[in-house]
């Protein structure tokens, strides 16, 4: 009994850094749209063509992201306001915006 327990924690853990490992290829596909978007111009459009395709759509489903429109449109804003992922997940970023949004609000 105790081994069957063991061996689903195992498995459980070992799903979990699946999915960690895939959505950080889901952060570095942002990246690179957001480069080709400063350098050329076309980043939301690669971000999109590459959520709809079919390696996009196992990447973004295996990261535990359900690859619909509703998630494309979302890339896409991402991409096109060009903050990079690493900034857009830190602390200070996110306090920055809680702060614009709530003098906006005030």
């Amino acid at each position: 009994m105790l081994d069957n327990v063991d061996g689903t924690a195992f498995n459980h853990e070992q799903g979990n850094r699946a999915r960690k490992l895939f959505a950080a290829v889901v952060l570095a596909a942002l990246d690179d749209a957001i480069a080709d978007d400063k350098k050329y111009g076309n980043g939301p459009e690669q971000i999109a063509r590459w959520a709809r395709s079919r390696d996009g759509r196992e990447v973004l489903s295996c990261a535990g992201i359900d690859p619909n429109e509703r998630v494309v449109k979302g890339l896409m804003d991402f991409v096109g306001k060009g903050v990079r992922t690493s900034v857009a997940l830190s602390r200070e970023e996110s306090e920055r915006r809680h702060a614009a949004e709530a003098a906006e609000a005030a």
